[in-house]
């Protein structure tokens, strides 16, 4: 598969490496153009991680902050979202010919919202997983295209879940869709929105509040 892939940190970066590994190409690659903590636009070491590794690799990068359709390849058959905090609109997912997925910490339609894993740390669940899901206008709402769950160890921080658990598993989910698609493939299970759950950001305000889902909301 062509693959545009959007994203941010190591996850994005080793989703990247993973999809070349098995021998799908990733076009081009749109991250912040600083990893977190640093301001040094001069220091390769202060850039994204996914922006360094499609420096290492030749491939096309741009700001995912800013980014616009026109900067998604024509030739693109897959948008990859891992780990991407900048909303994909309709305009960039038609760039894609094949699909446009995305991968959530979570059991969705549980957990909705861009800190799924510290919610699911603090509310004591003793079950969580992760979500490949198809991208729509509704952030974390669109049809489930994979899942699988983990069991939550009892003394994890929200960092060594995502560390150990859900970010290897979402590696695996986003290359076997990536594979299934390949092969003509395609999997859409809706989400039961009778479950859905939205909690807002711990310390940045919401990603795109009014495309959310309407579903119980965390006060």
């Amino acid at each position: 598969m062509r693959i545009f892939l959007v994203g941010q940190g190591f996850f994005a970066a080793q989703v990247a490496g993973e999809l070349t590994v098995a021998g799908h190409r990733v076009l081009g690659a749109a991250s912040p153009r600083l990893r977190d903590g640093h301001n040094d636009k001069e220091d390769p070491r202060s850039w994204d991680r996914l922006r360094a590794w499609a420096h290492r690799a030749a491939a096309n990068w741009t700001d995912s902050t800013v980014l616009r359709p026109d900067e998604v390849p024509e030739d693109t058959e897959l948008i990859v979202a891992a780990h991407a905090h900048a909303f994909i609109g309709a305009a960039a997912r038609r760039r894609a010919r094949v699909a446009a997925i995305g991968y959530h910490p979570s059991l969705l339609p549980l957990h909705r919202g861009r800190d799924a894993v510290r919610w699911t740390v603090r509310d004591r669940d003793r079950v969580t997983g992760g979500t490949v899901y198809h991208l729509t206008d509704r952030v974390d709402a669109g049809p489930v295209a994979a899942q699988e769950h983990v069991l939550v160890p009892p003394t994890v921080t929200a960092r060594g879940l995502w560390r150990d658990l859900l970010a290897p598993l979402g590696v695996r989910l986003l290359l076997r869709v990536a594979d299934d698609l390949a092969n003509g493939v395609r999997i859409e299970e809706p989400q039961d929105e009778s479950l859905a759950t939205w909690e807002p950001a711990m310390s940045v305000p919401p990603l795109a509040r009014d495309l959310t889902v309407v579903g119980p909301t965390r006060r």
